[in-house]
């Protein structure tokens, strides 16, 4: 295998990834594959052999492909192209498939569903950089770090863009501070009852077929827990934890922190329904909490 035939091989076991980023930025299977193709031949135009992460690096470079093109397409105020330059291009990659297989009615409607199309509506009301921020980071994980040089702001900035995206996505607008008041005194009460090991408080604030799940190694829990009762009984047996925690704005919702000389060590996440707690994860994971948005609320 010569270093071309190498380098194709690589950017195939990438290229369904690629598509997927790509896709939920531009909304489009067909202008999906252009970005894909144009990362291929900038990559072809590389010296591979010092890039150390190649999957990380065509994330990058497909990222401000995408970007690129829906600063055009605002600029003209135009929709999806139906044809794009790769039509022309003859340098694709190997086993690439045709204009035929993209343009598929099929596959569109399996690219749709693996998105949402209500999602794919909603980012469409994103400006490109709040667009690239938000899909990057909470869709595929990449760092702040790594965002920030491809939309030319600090990562503080592209945090900002992303957590902007992040309220939009979820309601197509902000939730109303009634829903965010009311959702973080569900969590007060249950921060309040863990703290001081009140059994009976905190079946109260949980719905009776509450998930737990957690991914701290070690602790006496079961990682899944469905069952309000045993999802009190483990919290009231961390009382002790719980009273140096504090409730804050996680990715936007309502949930509690703890932080040890100014690390996050764990992380408690909600899904309220009726006023009621349906589900609580609990992460631990340094990696993981490092991709989250928090910020501490006040009493």
């Amino acid at each position: 295998m010569d270093e071309r035939e190498w380098l194709g091989a690589r950017f195939e076991e990438n290229r369904g990834h690629l598509r997927a980023v790509a896709y939920r930025m531009l909304g489009s299977a067909a202008e999906a594959e252009d970005a894909v193709q144009e990362a291929w031949l900038r990559l072809s135009r590389t010296d591979a052999g010092r890039v150390e992460n190649l999957g990380g690096w065509l994330t990058t470079v497909v990222g401000r492909v995408c970007l690129d093109m829906l600063r055009s397409r605002v600029s003209r105020r135009e929709d999806p192209l139906d044809q794009s330059p790769a039509d022309q291009n003859p340098g694709t990659p190997l086993g690439a498939p045709d204009r035929d297989e993209v343009s598929d009615p099929e596959q569109q409607v399996v690219l749709a569903d693996s998105v949402g199309l209500a999602l794919l509506v909603v980012l469409e009301t994103l400006d490109p950089a709040e667009r690239l921020a938000f899909v990057l980071h909470d869709m595929f994980g990449v760092p702040f770090d790594e965002i920030a040089p491809i939309v030319e702001r600090t990562p503080a900035a592209a945090r900002q863009l992303a957590s902007r995206a992040r309220r939009r996505v979820r309601g197509a607008s902000p939730a109303p501070d009634t829903d965010l008041a009311r959702r973080r005194e569900v969590v007060d009460a249950f921060l309040t009852a863990a703290r001081g090991g009140n059994f009976d408080a905190l079946v109260a604030v949980l719905a009776p077929d509450v998930t737990s799940r957690t991914d701290a190694p070690g602790l006496d829990t079961t990682p899944l827990v469905r069952d309000a009762r045993t999802v009190a009984r483990n919290a009231a047996a961390f009382a002790q934890l719980a009273r140096f925690a504090q409730t804050a704005l996680i990715d936007g919702s309502p949930g509690v922190v703890t932080a040890h000389e100014g690390e996050w060590l764990r992380i408690m996440t909600f899904r309220i329904e009726r006023d009621l707690i349906t589900e609580i994860e609990i992460i631990t994971d340094p990696e993981r909490i490092r991709l989250l948005d928090i910020a501490l609320l006040g009493d």
